[in-house]
């Protein structure tokens, strides 16, 4: 399908087409000729900083950044459907990458609204300065991950993590898992319960935490079936001290970080635009040159009929996605429901289209050095990135009718 620019700004459009240009000279033909290092078993070695370099060259790592720090513009009006345009095209090279880059995005966009003014002084040329430097936010819990992001505003649903100030310094004792970028990030955004026995949105505060503090540890890279380019890890924190002003919110973290969570989940139904998009793309091209039966096989209307449903799901992906973005910018009331809902469309949708890639590609799309089969792999992850599709459902019932709907949540009667 060719691309449409109808809707996008004159700026929009360039910075789409430079992340394209970007995309397929440079991270398309590394995944054609080193197809393999998406296995490699030493992660760090997985993706080549060149092409992170690649990629800071052209500005698209340092969207979020405040200009003032010598991040990338964006009109503010249009953010999060800009973060939509850009991680689409990252996502259509590739997914893993696209997480790599908009974690840096949205992290950013969360410091630049709640961190002091020294911290953003301090990290942000940090950011800017060297192209390796990953950003994290760990939340996600080995007792608690989706049912949190509903959330629950219980005791019992607090985060096992704790944070307690002892003179100058907050200690901090738990474990995170399932962290994007947590395996190599330099610097981690850290939410841990201060205030037991009360609510999450009113106990739960959140810390700046540079990789090098001691009690920080790295435990282990979580080896996924797909998005194998971002490098998700486990994070222990043992006695892990951090001066007093690297708190970032106290007590109210989890209200707070709707800024990272909203635009964070356009992000997502982007990047499984992408996915479904380089399969669509390779397809159509594949049916209309591969000759089956003495025919092209888009000839054949079992084939034809398959490529106009991929088609049609993909546009409506698309619709659906550019409405919730477009409600994040204007700060819409409906923002919430429509973000979840573009998350849980494209989700599915997306993994029903690749699907259909494999298959049309017969023997070929299970084949690993062809490549369709990590599209399939990668969309497969979305179904549960940022929240599972049935916790995202719940949250989309309880914004429409949050009077009525329930806690989903609480002690046993």
């Amino acid at each position: 399908m060719e691309m449409i620019d109808r809707g996008l700004s004159e700026e929009q459009r360039l910075m789409r087409e430079t992340c394209r240009t970007f995309v397929d000279q440079v991270v398309t033909p590394f995944l054609r000729t080193e197809w393999e290092r998406e296995w490699c078993m030493t992660p760090e070695d997985r993706l080549p900083p060149a092409i992170l370099e690649a990629a800071d060259r052209i500005g698209i790592r340092t969207l979020g950044v405040p200009e003032e720090f010598g991040g990338t513009p964006v009109d503010p009006g249009q953010e999060a459907q800009t973060f939509a345009v850009l991680a689409e095209e990252i996502a259509r090279g590739d997914s893993g990458l696209a997480d790599k880059l908009v974690q840096v995005w949205k992290v950013s966009v969360l410091l630049r609204n709640v961190a002091p003014r020294h911290l953003q002084e301090r990290w942000f040329p940090r950011v800017v300065a060297d192209p390796g430097f990953l950003l994290a936010h760990c939340l996600t819990e080995p007792r608690g991950a989706s049912d949190r992001w509903l959330p629950y505003n219980v005791p019992e649903a607090a985060m096992d993590t704790r944070a307690v100030l002892r003179d100058d310094r907050w200690v901090i004792n738990g474990r995170k898992q399932f962290i994007s970028n947590g395996y190599d990030a330099s610097l981690y955004v850290v939410y841990a319960t201060t205030t037991p026995g009360v609510g999450m949105m009113q106990g739960t505060s959140s810390f700046l935490v540079p990789r090098e503090t001691p009690g920080l540890i790295v435990q282990r890279c979580n080896e996924t079936v797909g998005c194998r380019f971002m490098n998700n890890g486990e994070i222990a924190f043992e006695d892990c001290a951090v001066p007093a002003d690297h708190l970032l919110v106290e007590g109210t973290a989890l209200s707070r970080a709707g800024m990272y969570f909203r635009p964070g989940k356009v992000v997502q139904a982007a990047k499984n635009l992408g996915v479904g998009m380089a399969a669509f793309e390779r397809t159509a091209a594949y049916v209309q040159t591969y000759v089956q039966g003495g025919r092209i096989l888009i000839k054949h209307q079992a084939v034809a009929l398959r490529l106009a449903e991929m088609a049609t799901k993909l546009c409506a992906v698309r619709g659906l996605l550019r409405e919730a973005a477009r409600a994040v910018d204007a700060g819409a009331p409906d923002a919430d429901a429509l973000c979840n809902m573009a998350k849980v469309f494209a989700s599915e949708e997306v993994l029903k289209v690749c699907q259909h890639a494999m298959e049309l590609h017969g023997g070929g799309g299970a084949m690993l050095d062809v490549g369709i089969e990590k599209l399939f792999r990668d969309a497969a992850i979305f179904l549960h990135m940022d929240a599972t599709v049935d916790i995202s459902r719940f949250k989309i019932v309880k914004a429409l009718f949050p009077e009525t709907a329930g806690l989903y949540a609480g002690p046993e009667a």
